[in-house]
């Protein structure tokens, strides 16, 4: 059964076993997602859910929102995010049902989906990971990008150098972390180690494509 499942980052914290050993562990808020469509072979040509997460106001929500939850989930109340999941068994679930952190045990491996925090507009040294010139006998060219490639073939900065340039705020994926606590009753989530994104954000919770 491939799972999947929305979630908001809450922050950081760690968890002791009962031989000492302590493991930094992210706390995320899992669901509960609203099954709000279901698509299907016969009418979408694939077979997914469409779900929501993070409840909100109404009058927050524009008119073709509102418009798709009154056809689908009239009396639900709107959701602040909506997503599909491709899904190998959505016959099981049906419109309006909510999928909660119980989907996950302890012991699984997850892969982590999230925008990174954003770091603005930063050198080649802090974005690339590049090395500073010479700070004494005469440089001036210290944190500089240096060598721009060959001068007269090809005669351009050829495509793909790494440069100075926006930072962060890029969605990635991280692969095979282990699910070292699920708490249903309070739809909380720890995940072994750090994860992308901010405090608050959206997180992506499937299986692991890799085992």
């Amino acid at each position: 059964m491939k799972k999947a499942i929305l979630a908001k980052k809450l922050g950081m914290t760690q968890v002791f076993a009962p031989d000492g050993t302590v493991t930094p562990v992210t706390v995320l808020e899992a669901g509960p997602c609203l099954v709000v469509q279901k698509k299907t072979m016969e009418n979408d040509g694939y077979a997914a859910l469409q779900v929501g997460f993070d409840t909100i106001k109404p009058k927050h929500v524009n008119e073709p929102k509102k418009g798709h939850y009154e056809a689908n989930v009239k009396g639900q109340a709107p959701r602040r995010y909506l997503r599909e999941f491709r899904l190998e068994d959505c016959d099981q679930f049906e419109v309006g049902a909510e999928i909660k952190a119980d989907v996950f045990v302890p012991g699984d491996l997850v892969d982590v989906s999230a925008i990174s925090k954003g770091k603005g507009f930063q050198g080649a040294i802090k974005r690339h990971g590049q090395h500073r010139g010479p700070l004494t006998h005469g440089s001036k060219y210290h944190r500089g990008l240096g060598s721009m490639g060959p001068g007269t073939t090809p005669g351009r900065v050829r495509k793909g150098k790494k440069m100075p340039g926006h930072m962060g705020a890029k969605r990635i994926t991280i692969q095979n972390l282990e699910i070292v606590k699920a708490d249903p009753e309070k739809n909380l989530l720890l995940i072994k180690g750090a994860i992308p994104g901010v405090k608050g954000a959206l997180v992506t919770i499937k299986d692991t494509v890799k085992q």
